[in-house]
């Protein structure tokens, strides 16, 4: 009968180096048994551990200089922006000087990172959310930034304010005109991602701001709900509808019966119209301006 592997308590919560295996007891050639996962060089994972995102990031780490920080999409997922790890390979941020090159499924940015441009989330060095936005409003295009920084905003990781400021502590820095752009975009009062393609459909194509979650009172003072986007003099409330619009159908119904019986007039978009048919989207809310 073959002895028993030998699994420390310790080198089961995360992965591990190969000096801190040999501090634990284990030898290189026990890191080859079935107990134990290569996930790099020189780093380690019990093969009772799941194959998560967080536990690749954690081997990767181990493999950085002190000083280096996980960014861009990567630190936005992380941030809990949506903004899926995998759709392109992990990226991280080194000093300029560092000789760190890049490696399989790693993107290595090289830029200054100051004391304040990282924190460290789950047991990992990330960008702050000012400083992951920055980087995402140059590897984004202007609509998804701006996307983003709005769910930023929702998700309250940050206000405008606190935003702003960040910015113009850094006027005339690399990239922060394009940021800038960007936050003149964003709106706190966004509540999904197609809501904020369907306002910046509309401002790129030359109509007003529209209101955003405008809320609308009936001709005694009543309240009859809110609306997605809102110009208040012609009194034209846009609504998207999304998953959550078949849901509650019934609803939405009696609600929009109210808006129209106290003399507002309504819009409503669904994604296909947004991304495939913009062109009769921005036509229709022009008619209904003019």
């Amino acid at each position: 009968m073959p002895p028993r592997p030998v699994i420390p308590p310790e080198l089961t919560k995360g992965p591990f180096t190969l000096e801190a295996a040999r501090r634990s007891g284990l030898s290189g050639r026990q890191l080859q048994g079935a107990s134990w996962r290569r996930l790099g060089a020189g780093v380690y994972a019990w093969t009772g551990l799941l194959q998560t995102p967080q536990l690749r990031l954690s081997a990767i780490q181990h493999r950085l200089p002190a000083a280096a920080a996980f960014s861009g999409r990567t630190a936005a997922w992380l941030h809990g922006l949506g903004l899926s790890p995998g759709d392109d390979p992990y990226e991280v941020t080194v000093p300029s000087a560092s000789g760190v090159s890049a490696r399989v499924g790693v993107s290595v940015r090289r830029s200054h990172l100051t004391e304040g441009d990282v924190l460290v989330k789950d047991e990992l060095r990330i960008t702050s959310i000012p400083r992951t936005l920055a980087d995402l409003s140059h590897r984004l295009d202007l609509v998804e930034a701006v996307v983003a920084v709005d769910r930023a905003l929702q998700m309250h990781l940050i206000t405008l304010a606190q935003l702003n400021s960040w910015i113009a502590a850094r006027k005339g820095s690399k990239g922060i005109v394009s940021f800038r752009r960007v936050a003149e975009l964003a709106e706190p009062a966004a509540e999904s991602p197609m809501e904020t393609r369907l306002r910046l459909l509309l401002i790129f194509a030359g109509l007003p701001r529209p209101e955003a979650q405008a809320r609308l009172y009936g001709k005694r003072g009543e309240f009859l709900g809110r609306v997605d986007l809102f110009y208040r003099s012609p009194r034209l409330a846009i609504e998207y509808d999304g998953g959550t619009h078949r849901d509650s159908l019934i609803e939405d119904n009696r609600r929009q019966n109210g808006h129209l019986s106290a003399g507002f007039r309504l819009l409503r978009f669904t994604g296909p119209d947004v991304l495939r048919s913009p062109d009769s989207v921005v036509a229709h809310v022009r008619a209904a301006l003019s």
